[in-house]
């Protein structure tokens, strides 16, 4: 296969393999939306139990083809629906592009308009290593919190498996199956309490004429006001029926713990053909989710005050101090009198007997 990337099978499958190690993984739930707009890179972790996550967009797109002289106006939009599906790790999610493109052919003088999906498919995704589902804050080290370290590097990693749909007389993709089934691998390393480095490795449209692997990987970066945050996006592709390196950037706005906006842009770093493209888009959560109650016995009673005593819940009696009289600092404990003692002796011998 040629492209702008060479990639071979062989290397694919051993990278492909090497990801997916069979760890078990326990994903956790925030209270904030998680979208995986503005670019087009897949988060290793779900939305959550019982969640609904919408996440649309508007994009238009020019294309211009040197070698077939041919210029064309893309307008369309991006619909991905995720669903927390009956436990925290697994995801359903459907994903499609719908689009019309008007393209002219100047060699010919003639002009032809394409609507139908470009993007068509679902999946489901399962988080198989949670890097983050045991890690606690160091409270001795700000740099430790803070700072970049090696070990951030080690991802949360997620399996993803679905299929792609071509529906009718689909233009785009001309003798293609109905089905074909589709596989990737999403990472995902918080490299610092304010950058996130998410990859994704998928081998796509298996099993037809034209197979496609791809890769994207994407950095994103929250400011001190983590309302808002920007990202960088690579993505490569490599398929007999096109390939291509892109590049994309954009900014995302947290209007509430439920709604995020986005506006991201970017283009290809060839002619044949060359794309430029703009996007802007909202993601909503509609939330459903609810914690599930714990067993008392699975529950650590360090993380609740400690241990529960016998006679934690009698009632202290009070003990009444002798005044300072002004004879020394009223910020200075001057400890019970011998009277006092005397009296919580026979009220510890009490309790002792009981």
């Amino acid at each position: 296969m040629g492209g702008c990337f060479e990639l071979k099978k062989s290397t694919f499958y051993i990278l492909f393999i090497s990801l997916v190690i069979p760890f078990l993984g326990r994903s956790q739930y925030t209270d904030v939306i998680n979208s995986n707009r503005p670019g087009l890179s897949v988060s290793a972790y779900a939305v959550g139990k019982n969640v609904i996550q919408l996440e649309s967009g508007l994009f238009y797109e020019q294309q211009d083809h040197n070698l077939l002289n041919t210029q064309s106006d893309i307008i369309g939009t991006d619909i991905s629906l995720r669903y927390g599906l009956l436990f925290e790790q697994l995801e359903l999610n459907w994903e499609g592009t719908f689009q019309n493109q008007n393209i002219t052919f100047a060699n010919f003088d003639i002009s032809d308009s394409r609507t139908d999906f470009y993007r068509n498919r679902i999946g489901l995704k399962y988080l198989i290593y949670d890097r983050y589902k045991d890690d606690k804050p160091n409270l001795y080290s700000w740099k430790a919190n803070n700072l970049f370290q090696l070990k951030n590097l080690i991802p949360s990693i997620s399996i993803y498996a679905g299929a792609n749909f071509v529906l009718g007389d689909n233009p785009f993709y001309v003798g293609d199956p109905t089905i074909s089934p589709r596989v990737m691998v999403a990472t995902q390393s918080r490299l610092s309490p304010r950058f996130v480095l998410i990859s994704n490795l998928a081998y796509d449209r298996i099993g037809t004429d034209f197979p496609e692997m791809s890769y994207i990987i994407s950095l994103s970066h929250a400011f001190r006001n983590p309302k808002w945050s920007v990202f960088v996006e690579n993505q490569g592709i490599d398929s007999d029926r096109y390939s291509d390196v892109l590049l994309r950037g954009g900014v995302a706005h947290l209007f509430t713990e439920e709604l995020q906006a986005d506006l991201n842009l970017g283009a290809s770093f060839k002619n044949t053909p060359s794309r430029i493209f703009i996007s802007a888009g909202v993601s909503y959560r509609f939330d459903f989710h609810k914690d599930q109650p714990k067993a008392i016995e699975d529950q650590n009673a360090d993380e609740n005050g400690g241990e529960i005593k016998k006679n934690s819940m009698k009632k202290k009696k009070k003990v009444k101090k002798k005044k300072n009289n002004g004879r020394g600092a009223e910020d200075i404990d001057l400890g019970p009198t011998k009277k006092q003692l005397r009296k919580l002796k026979k009220e510890q011998k009490k309790d002792n007997g009981r």
